[in-house]
C-alpha cells in the first residue's frame, strides 16, 4: 500500500486531521500501520477512542515501531486496547536487533 486510499469527505475535521496525520508519521513503517488503522477504523471511532488513538500516536515513532515489531518490550503505559488494536495491523517486519544486524552483516556486536 502506498498511501491514502480513502476518501476522507465524509469524515468531520478532527477525524480528517488524525487519518492524514496516521498516514504522515515519519517513518515509513508507521504510516503504514497507523494509516491502514486509520483508513479501516476512523469513521467508527467513538470520541474516547479518538483521544485514545491520539495518545498512541503521541508517543515517538522509533519508540512506537520497536514495541511494535517486538523489538523492545511494551511499556505500561501502552498496553492499552487501542495500542493493540492499532499494532494488529503491522505489516510483516522483521525484527530488528543489534543481534539481527549483526548476524545479516557478519559483524559482531
Amino acid at each position: 500500500m502506498t498511501g491514502l486510499s480513502r476518501s476522507s469527505a465524509d469524515l468531520d475535521p478532527r477525524r480528517r486531521r488524525i487519518l492524514y496525520r496516521c498516514w504522515h508519521r515519519g517513518i515509513r513503517e508507521m504510516d503504514l500501520v497507523f494509516g491502514q488503522f486509520a483508513e479501516n477504523e476512523i469513521a467508527s471511532l467513538s470520541e474516547a477512542e479518538l483521544d485514545a488513538l491520539e495518545t498512541v500516536m503521541a508517543e515517538e515513532d522509533q519508540d512506537l515501531n520497536s514495541w511494535i515489531t517486538g523489538a523492545e518490550p511494551l511499556p505500561e503505559h501502552m498496553r492499552t486496547e487501542m495500542f493493540a488494536r492499532i499494532a494488529a495491523y503491522r505489516p510483516d517486519f522483521d525484527i530488528v536487533t543489534k543481534a539481527s544486524l549483526a548476524e545479516k552483516y557478519g559483524q559482531g556486536e
